[in-house]
């Protein structure tokens, strides 16, 4: 059994500031250990289930957090970018199952650091009818692949959120979301703890498991943080603007979806 486990930061026990998310202080030097320990505990956990292999993706930012000298030797790690597949990158290789480690809610709803892919650009996204977070589009993407998502950890807004969508998903609450940066959080080692009990349960549970699927031809509506993002999105041929911040596009399935997504994110690092 394959294991794709795929981090982020700002569902980590202890994480709650913006600062702590961004390369270059000693905030984000400690979180991105912590994170590094979550990763290493939900490893673990699958190894102690019964899986026989465990890719590790780092998924956060610019892909490039995880300490690897401080990784469980015993998984490979899927670093940097770009990828098609974003922060399933691993996934093309074939995997039996995901775990979603560190992971938050979706841009504009309640819970810690919430946002969805690029906070400076994106306010929401539809696949859809569904309004969905950075969880749902990529428990989507492993559904198209026929792949569930067995655990997910993160704040209790962020488990609140996805639930439903996930209904027999091990869930792990690191952390209880008492504002967009505050928190009454487990200590490091007890989310640790938690989230390889979690993993272990998540294995021996996962035929239980049902992938999360949105069958394409798939509508998807965007809506950008202000008028200047849109205005530059809609240059792209194939997006249509539908109002002063919306833009909408037509794709085949859910990875063209996000692979759409995610180049209109790289473009929106110029208007910074």
């Amino acid at each position: 059994m394959r294991i794709l486990i795929s981090t982020d930061i700002e569902g980590v026990a202890g994480v709650v500031n913006p600062e702590q998310t961004r390369a270059g202080n000693g905030e984000y030097e400690r979180a991105r250990r912590w994170m590094t320990q979550e990763a290493n505990a939900a490893i673990a956990g699958a190894f102690e289930g019964g899986a026989h292999e465990v890719l590790v993706n780092d998924s956060h930012g610019d892909y490039r957090n995880l300490i690897a000298d401080e990784l469980d030797p015993r998984a490979r790690y899927v670093v940097g970018k770009p990828r098609y597949l974003g922060m399933l990158g691993g996934l093309e290789v074939g995997c039996d199952a995901v775990m979603l480690v560190g992971y938050h809610s979706r841009s504009q709803a309640r819970g810690v650091l919430a946002h969805t892919v690029n906070s400076q650009a994106f306010a929401r996204i539809w696949l859809g009818d569904l309004e969905l977070g950075e969880a749902g589009l990529y428990a989507a993407l492993a559904g198209e692949r026929g792949v569930a998502v067995i655990l997910c950890s993160g704040d209790d807004a962020f488990a609140e959120e996805t639930r439903p969508l996930l209904p027999e998903t091990v869930f792990v609450v690191t952390k209880t979301a008492t504002g967009r940066n505050s928190a009454i959080s487990l200590s490091p080692e007890a989310s640790r703890t938690a989230i390889r009990n979690g993993a272990r349960q998540a294995i021996a549970t996962q035929e239980k498991a049902t992938p999360f699927r949105i069958a394409g031809p798939i509508a998807v509506r965007l809506r950008a943080q202000t008028t200047a993002h849109a205005d530059l999105f809609a240059q792209w041929p194939t997006l249509s603007r539908i109002d002063d911040c919306t833009v909408g596009f037509d794709v085949p399935s859910v990875e063209h979806a996000v692979r759409v997504i995610n180049c209109l994110s790289a473009m929106s690092f110029m208007l910074r």
